[in-house]
């Protein structure tokens, strides 16, 4: 199934993480156009991610996926900021609809369409993607590779 504007987001710590590639990929596939939140600072900080001051600046994080994006799919997206787990833009009517979300990150889809439902908006689709796992079985995330359990490509080190 093909829309016109989809939504996913996340931190996108760097590096882009094999699990990142696969959802960015997938949004892509499925929407004509993708808005992307991308966590901001003060977000990170509220979300006491495990070695989150290991997280770059939302400005590296910002300029790493723009540089990514802009290889393959220029013209496509706009980011948006993200101060808490969505942007007002999926409250509006008709501006998106669908969200690509991960396992991890399935429940704050629905608690978005449970706040659409409450505005009498309709709700978005939900495209759930599998986690990436790597070699060890275990899902692909930017804390194991923070603590230095895996590489990007989910490669184990230790």
């Amino acid at each position: 199934m093909k829309f016109k504007r989809v939504a996913f987001g996340g931190t996108f710590d760097i590096p882009l993480h094999k699990g990142h590639k696969k959802l960015i990929k997938k949004a892509f596939d499925v929407g004509d156009f993708c808005l992307i939140g991308l966590t901001s600072d003060k977000f990170v900080k509220k979300l006491l991610k495990e070695y989150a001051e290991f997280i770059p600046k939302y400005r590296i994080r910002y300029e790493n996926i723009v540089n990514y994006l802009n290889e393959r799919y220029k013209g496509r997206y706009k980011i948006v900021k993200l101060d808490k787990f969505y942007t007002e833009d999926l409250m509006k009517p008709n501006k998106i609809q669908a969200l690509v979300v991960s396992e991890e990150t399935y429940k704050g889809a629905k608690m978005i369409n449970d706040l659409r439902k409450e505005k009498k908006l309709k709700p978005l689709k939900i495209i759930k993607i599998k986690m990436v796992l790597a070699e060890d079985g275990k899902p692909i995330s930017s804390t194991r590779i923070r603590k230095g359990e895996i590489d990007s490509e989910g490669r184990i080190l230790k």
